[in-house]
């Protein structure tokens, strides 16, 4: 059973271990009875809602996620009845699923409530229970948002910009590019696929020199890891310096032979300027 009192936060250590993980922002914390499609029943997670994304740690300690919840295109939250005594339920409504969620008391309920909505309709709501205090902070963390969101869509924007600008003087000019090369820092490449999970997890870029490409991939395994890849221009083929090098006729299959080799967990960062951007997916056989 979960202590009436609001749950403390998780330890500085682990605190700093998860954001390893993730540079989302924590705006919430604490446990959560969570019931996915695929759960038989409700799992007690410590969750932690960073950004627009929900954490679920098996426990309070633990420095690594068990699963996570991208709520970005929630449709909407509804509540339910609940037989049990002093007990919040409600629904999480996405496109592809429900998500059921269940506090062991209201207070908390109303709290998870505030917050989820708050940061997926980017205003506070005007349904919900709570003291003055949690209605400020449910303010502070709705400027965060918009300041994030902001800033994520100019670092896009920036590189997409500098993406067209920079090409024509870059090598291969006049070869197609795959889709998900920019012209962009190693940092600023790790910065997007951090940010912007559901973009892809894999970018081509300029590699050191001019005869040089880039990979740069997020992989989630035990914790998301970043890996940058050098591709070499020999001839009119391309080489990846893995442990045995690969070499390939096209950047087109450079990025296939990395999207094959993982079985299709790595996918092309593509940024469309035709669909909602989404702000803040087993192991590579790649060595």
């Amino acid at each position: 059973m979960m202590a009436k009192k609001p749950p403390k936060p998780a330890p500085r250590r682990i605190f700093q271990e998860r954001l390893k993980i993730t540079a989302l922002p924590l705006y919430f914390e604490g446990f959560l009875l969570v019931k996915r499609s695929e759960y038989q029943e409700y799992k007690h997670y410590w969750t932690e809602l960073r950004g627009t994304t929900l954490f679920f740690y098996s426990d309070k300690k633990s420095p690594s996620y068990v699963d996570k919840l991208d709520l970005i295109d929630l449709t909407c939250l509804t509540g339910q009845n609940s037989t049990e005594k002093n007990c919040a339920k409600f629904t999480l409504v996405l496109p592809k699923e429900e998500v059921q969620l269940k506090t062991e008391n209201i207070e908390s309920g109303e709290e998870w409530r505030g917050f989820i909505l708050t940061v997926t309709e980017l205003s506070v709501p005007l349904h919900v229970s709570l003291l003055p205090g949690q209605v400020i902070r449910l303010h502070e963390v709705l400027d965060r948002e918009k300041k994030r969101r902001i800033e994520t869509e100019r670092t896009l924007s920036s590189a997409i910009e500098k993406e067209k600008e920079s090409i024509e003087d870059y090598a291969d000019v006049l070869s197609p590019m795959p889709a998900c090369f920019y012209t962009v820092s190693r940092k600023e490449a790790t910065e997007m696929l951090e940010k912007n999970p559901s973009l892809g997890n894999m970018i081509l870029r300029p590699g050191s020199d001019s005869k040089s490409y880039s990979i740069t991939i997020r992989q989630e395994t035990d914790m998301p890891r970043i890996k940058h890849y050098k591709v070499m221009s020999v001839g009119k083929n391309y080489t990846i310096e893995l442990e045995t090098p690969v070499t390939l006729p096209n950047l087109f299959s450079v990025i296939d032979y990395f999207m094959k080799e993982t079985r299709g967990n790595l996918r092309p960062f593509i940024y469309s300027t035709d669909v909602t951007l989404e702000f803040p997916g087993a192991k590579s056989t790649l060595k």
